[in-house]
């Protein structure tokens, strides 16, 4: 039995009796392997189909668009290598929606600016305009036990560190306070560009060397700010979270982009 799917279709392939077949003119406009991987695509998200979830049989794929086996194929490693399905091969095999995690595509994104020369003046003129819309999107939003999640995080830094490792350690958990943080706002999109932005912090070569200076008015300060926060954020004031987190944000950046200066003189005195 054939699939039936949605009337709502990309370009270049148009709806017939609840099936699909390419429209002519897509033939010489694009390449048809690309043009079904498109409308799989939209197959998928408006059947809300979950990692583990299999496609139609190749075959039935074949009477869907009516093209070749090997047209199929290919549409299919299309999707393979954008990491949205996975095929196996022998008894019960066929092609899978493959779980697309958030830490792979923060790895994948990440790998992409790794050799694009970001500095910490690139990550915080971004930090600084989306964190606080973020955290002014979660008032209301929290719960006690969020509160508690937060406040935990916040008790690994709230003592002057022993040794440097502790202090790297300490400033790993105040990051992860805002990946945490940041998780709970409505936009999907606006919590990952958040995460993304740390994500960066915890990586990139030259935020591992600024971690590995003693700094403890980053520590102390980004203390206050968030004591302060949490403080708003308890209340309900919006206002004065957006404003707290700004402050922070700036605050937060041009320490770090005087430690990113030093560590750069080090380099060039080693040089």
């Amino acid at each position: 039995m054939k699939q039936r799917v949605s009337s709502r279709t990309p370009d270049g392939v148009k709806g017939l009796n609840g099936l699909l077949e390419l429209d002519p003119l897509s033939r010489s406009k694009r390449n048809r392997p690309l043009v079904i991987a498109d409308v799989l695509k939209d197959w998928i998200a408006e059947r809300g189909l979950k990692s583990g979830d299999r496609l139609p049989q190749e075959r039935e794929l074949i009477g869907l668009f009516g093209v070749s086996k090997g047209t199929i194929r290919e549409a299919l490693k299309a999707l393979d290598a954008q990491g949205i399905i996975k095929t196996r091969t022998g008894p019960g095999g066929g092609a899978f929606i493959a779980p697309v995690t958030e830490a792979g595509a923060l790895e994948l994104l990440g790998n992409y600016f790794f050799f694009k020369g970001l500095t910490i003046a690139d990550i915080y003129q971004l930090r600084i305009r989306l964190e606080p819309e973020a955290t002014a999107s979660v008032v209301g939003r929290l719960s006690e036990l969020d509160f508690a999640k937060l406040e935990s995080k916040m008790k690994i830094y709230e003592h002057a560190p022993a040794t440097i490792e502790e202090e790297r350690l300490q400033r790993v958990a105040e990051l992860e306070f805002h990946e945490l943080l940041v998780g709970f706002c409505p936009n999907p999109l606006l919590t990952f560009s958040c995460r993304f932005l740390i994500s960066l912090l915890k990586n990139l070569t030259i935020c591992r060397r600024i971690y590995g200076i003693p700094n403890p008015e980053l520590r102390e300060q980004g203390l206050s700010y968030q004591l302060r926060l949490m403080a708003a954020l308890r209340k309900g004031n919006a206002t004065a979270a957006h404003k707290i987190m700004n402050q922070h944000m700036r605050y937060a950046g041009h320490l770090m982009e005087v430690q990113e200066a030093f560590v750069a003189r080090q380099f060039l005195k080693v040089e």
